[in-house]
């Protein structure tokens, strides 16, 4: 018997919407209900909770990546990213993002302050309404920017990097989403494919962190043996990824707006990228240092996610696995770029999603299809290389090309300007003092600690067979990691102490 004609369809709502208010109809004489599924509703409600999970699982792997007296900031930063994005989002975010008014590069200001965001069915999709999908969408706006500053890693201050998140997000995120995902912006006109944010979260972030880094300068002791360190908590990086696994099942097969078919395909090549990333990168790790690296794996898992993101929605099942091996070997050797560009990208942002959403953009050229795209049942793209769609190549080249260099060179522009401000006003200043440095990010500018005892400096013995271009990513168990380290219990020695303590081992 055909489901489809022996009775209702189950993923039909119970009325087909013909309003023209704004807001989608009065809620005081209509039930606006009627024009969406409740499974539909149910789905994304789950997929907005497990994309906020998503924003810890970044401060927890940028935590354990970075030296302990800096480990606080960085989870600091990433659930004030969420509060200052998320504010941002309702001011104006949503609004020059996704109106329904928007033209090829911004959205308009119509929504300001969600003004008559409610019922009507949204400019993502018609399964789900304005409000599900801005809450859905303000996550995706936070999650990009806890990537990103996280370059502010161990020197940078917390107030102009707080100021800079809403003003990068205003100039930066939302006309880059405009013009991805909103039907009038100018990729999604021309067919560029970003099913999940391979462009607008990934590439825009990593590029975003490299510019941060080249702002900001390098650390103390970069390129010497000072700077040579273990991350100092794998037990966080493992948590952190795990959070990240978890959530990118709301982040990727929550983008396609609706529970079907399509999210289930979305799901599975999720799982199967990040499981391929993480065991191509342990391989690579392990041929050159003959361990089988913990972070190495974790970092393998994040890169295969990056990479499969923009595609999510558009390829079959098994070329997740091309793209978990390709994002996990090209984001293992873009840990290198960083020497290479004589920048301190302490964590290897760019490197994993600078790098991996730009492999993930010029794969789904070639691994897009029409067929999977269509299981969500309404959607009917041209497809990639296997539809013989071979100008899909520049449509993804094109794309990625500009919103990473719309995303570094606004970036530098907004910071260059902070600077300058900081001039007059010292407290907008972006970097650290040497000395604040020294005694930790955590200490001069939160005032509370991760931990009891805390690392102010370590006395590495040299060795000849150090390789100045070791990731963060890889130096754990590496012999030129090891040696002294002098601690302080930050519960009874106050900063000046500290400072006095760190000159007399100075060398």
């Amino acid at each position: 018997m055909d489901p489809v004609t022996s009775g209702s369809d189950p993923t039909t709502p119970l009325e087909v919407y013909a309003n023209t208010t704004a807001t989608g109809g009065d809620s005081t004489l209509y039930n606006l209900n009627v024009f969406y599924n409740p499974g539909d509703i149910a789905w994304m409600l789950t997929s907005t909770a497990l994309v906020l999970l998503m924003i810890p699982g970044v401060g927890f792997f940028y935590s354990g990546l970075a030296r302990r007296k800096s480990a606080l900031s960085l989870l600091w930063l990433s659930v004030m990213a969420t509060a200052v994005v998320s504010f941002q989002w309702f001011f104006w975010g949503y609004s020059l993002t996704f109106s329904h008014k928007a033209g090829k590069f911004i959205g308009a200001l119509d929504n300001f302050g969600l003004k008559d965001v409610l019922g009507a069915p949204s400019v993502g999709s018609t399964r789900i309404p304005d409000l599900l999908f801005c809450v859905y969408q303000g996550m995706f706006a936070a999650i990009t920017v806890a990537l990103a500053v996280g370059a502010v890693a161990e020197r940078g201050r917390m107030l102009p990097c707080i100021i800079y998140m809403f003003i990068w997000s205003t100039v930066i995120y939302d006309p880059i989403a405009c013009w991805t995902w909103n039907p009038a912006g100018w990729i999604f006109v021309e067919g560029g494919l970003d099913f999940a944010g391979g462009t607008p979260v990934h590439i825009a972030s990593g590029c975003a962190a490299l510019a941060y880094s080249y702002m900001l300068g390098k650390r103390r002791g970069h390129g010497t043996q000072e700077l040579n360190y273990r991350p100092h908590n794998v037990t966080h990086i493992v948590i952190g990824t795990v959070f990240l696994w978890v959530g990118w099942f709301g982040f990727n097969a929550g983008s396609a707006l609706s529970a079907n078919l399509r999210a289930v395909m979305a799901a599975v090549v999720t799982n199967l990228a990040a499981c391929t990333g993480g065991i191509t990168w342990c391989l690579v790790d392990y041929r050159l240092e003959r361990k089988w690296s913990t972070v190495g794996f974790c970092s393998g898992v994040i890169a295969g996610l990056v990479a499969i993101t923009p595609a999510s929605g558009y390829v079959p099942a098994w070329s997740a696995v091309i793209f978990g091996v390709c994002g996990g070997i090209a984001c293992n050797y873009a840990t290198k770029l960083k020497y290479f560009l004589r920048c301190d990208d302490a964590l290897d942002i760019f490197a994993v999603h600078g790098v991996g959403g730009f492999v993930g953009n010029i794969l789904t050229a070639f691994f897009a299809a029409d067929y999977i795209a269509h299981l969500d049942g309404y959607s009917v793209i041209a497809g990639g290389w296997l539809n013989q769609n071979w100008i899909q190549l520049g449509y993804q080249l094109g794309d990625s090309v500009a919103g990473g260099a719309y995303s570094f060179a606004g970036t530098c522009i907004i910071l260059g300007c902070l600077d300058g401000i900081g001039k007059f006003i010292p407290a907008l200043k972006l970097r650290a003092t040497e000395e604040e440095e020294v005694l930790g990010i955590d200490d001069v500018e939160i005032g509370e600690f991760a931990y009891d005892y805390v690392e102010l400096t370590r006395d590495v013995p040299l060795t000849e067979d150090v390789d100045d271009g070791l990731s963060t990513h890889s130096l754990e168990g590496h012999p030129s990691a090891m040696g002294t380290h002098h601690e302080k219990n930050q519960d009874s020695v106050d900063s000046q102490g500290q400072l006095e303590e760190w000159a007399q081992h100075r060398p």
